[in-house]
């Protein structure tokens, strides 16, 4: 089995593909006006608009009203990250702190309210867990 993706549902599909962007560098591919993606080597953000959630069933999901999940985005630089990002981001839920499990980490929300935590691993031990990743 391989991961292949988590999907955001939101009623601002062109907002949130935009901040992703800007998030990530990666430009978000569009195979529908109500999707996007924005493919990195590890897995797939995908973006959908609430139209899109009614084919799984009425109310299967309800766009910008997660409060558990945090979308995770390993960085190389997580202070030079922190200075691009830090001029428009409007969320800052932590500026970059070093955790108990060896990573420095970042977390900031998304226009619909999603938890963003950008991470380096810094310490010896969190380096080792992520050399294969």
């Amino acid at each position: 089995m391989n991961f292949a993706s988590v999907r955001i549902i939101t009623d601002n599909v062109d907002g949130l593909a935009e901040f992703y962007e800007k998030v990530t560098g990666i430009a978000a591919e569009r195979p529908a006006p109500v999707f996007a993606e924005i493919v990195m080597p590890s897995g797939t953000l995908a973006i959908g608009h609430s139209q899109t959630a009614q084919l799984f069933g009425a109310d299967s999901a309800v766009a910008a009203s997660n409060r558990t999940v945090i979308i995770e985005l390993r960085v190389e630089d997580i202070e030079a990250e922190y200075a691009r990002l830090k001029p428009w981001v409007d969320q800052w839920v932590q500026e970059p702190t070093t955790m108990p499990w060896g990573n420095r980490s970042m977390l900031l929300r998304d226009p619909d309210g999603n938890l963003i935590n950008l991470f380096e691993p810094v310490s010896e031990a969190a380096i080792e867990r992520f050399k294969d990743r």
